[in-house]
């Protein structure tokens, strides 16, 4: 009998430490231990981060509930020799397994990346790696290396003609060399089989038809102008007539400010000045947007060869066939600045 009641017991004990372990090993893997009763949050893992810092950090930012358990199932699934840097959204109630084996696995959410309103480089490089680890002017001096930008068809002008102005997804710790890629790779795609042959049949590169499009998107914040005012500019390329656009000269002076192109500043001597030098620019003198881009490839077909601003400062304009047009209207704006006094 006294044999019976101890087996009894024992199993009684026994099966109260596995109830016991059970519960608390159900609690330290599945029982919400990150952000609990708190928002989602993103955590960003640098390269140089250790298991230690990070769980330092975790402390710090109080995103963790119990350290304790979240170091015993850290160590039972290996992540202090797997910490994989990157950007991670933790999630609010979530376990600490769930978050240890998403840590573990390298699986970052990626960051948005937008950039519009660009003018040079070193403005590009600072919007683009606004959200991102990367330094900007780590990257300003990578796309400035004449030799890599080379291999890819560009020099260290054109090379802006690459970055195609839209909204990226991409991981906050991507490299210089993998974000120019990824950046080649959407120029790429962007410039198909259709748009190429639209720049073929207009006898133009994809990256004179950019520099093109920098200086319509400049020139007029119509978009439904800018076919047209693309036209103007392809029957002066085609009758080898100098494009005289005031937006060169603007970008060639270096003051955006300009409000007024005067003589003086039509005579400076910068491979940008239209009025001075036959052609397209060398480079861009914005990054335009896509809207800009195919207004060009799509072009509005007609005879016009001059615009002008139109006198009530609406930003369209008015087009001339000839010359003497296109004085008329020149001299309608000219007297609405001066009313204006805009100098």
């Amino acid at each position: 009998m006294a044999i019976k009641n101890r087996k009894f017991v024992v199993l009684i004990f026994t099966s109260t430490l596995l109830i016991t372990f059970s519960f608390y090993f159900y609690q330290v893997f599945f029982t919400a231990n990150i952000q609990v009763e708190k928002k989602n949050t993103y955590l960003y893992i640098s390269d140089s981060t250790s298991y230690e810092k990070l769980i330092h950090e975790l402390i710090q930012k109080k995103i963790i509930e119990d350290i304790i358990s979240f170091r015993f199932v850290s160590k039972l699934v290996g992540y202090p020799n797997k910490v994989r840097p990157g950007r991670y959204l933790l999630e609010s109630n979530t376990s600490n397994l769930y978050t240890i084996l998403k840590l573990r696995s390298g699986k970052q959410n990626p960051v948005k990346v937008t950039f519009t309103n660009v003018r040079l480089k070193k403005n590009l490089s600072g919007k683009i790696c606004r959200n991102l680890e990367l330094d900007s002017l780590a990257f300003d001096r990578f796309i400035s290396n004449s030799e890599w930008v080379q291999k890819y068809g560009f020099d260290t002008t054109t090379v802006l003609c690459m970055f195609i102005p839209n909204t990226y997804e991409m991981y906050w710790n991507i490299s210089s060399e993998k974000l120019f890629k990824r950046f080649y790779h959407e120029y790429q795609s962007f410039w198909n089989s259709q748009r190429r042959e639209k720049a073929n049949a207009m006898g133009l590169t994809p990256i004179q038809v950019i520099i093109l499009a920098s200086i319509v998107e400049v020139e007029t914040g119509s978009k439904e102008e800018r076919p047209r005012v693309a036209g103007v500019y392809i029957n002066r390329l085609n009758k080898n007539m100098r494009l005289q656009a005031d937006p060169t000269i603007v970008f060639a002076v270096g003051s955006f400010e300009l409000k007024r192109v005067l003589a003086k500043h039509k005579k400076i001597d910068s491979p940008y000045n239209t009025y001075k030098y036959s052609g397209l620019p060398p480079g861009p003198i914005y990054i335009p947007s896509i809207t800009s881009i195919d207004a060009v490839l799509n072009y509005e077909k007609h005879d016009y060869l001059y615009f002008c601003a139109k006198e009530d400062f609406s930003g369209n304009h008015r087009f001339a066939i000839s010359f003497e047009e296109h004085l008329k209207n020149a001299q309608r704006y000219q007297k609405a600045l001066n009313q204006a006094h805009i100098n």
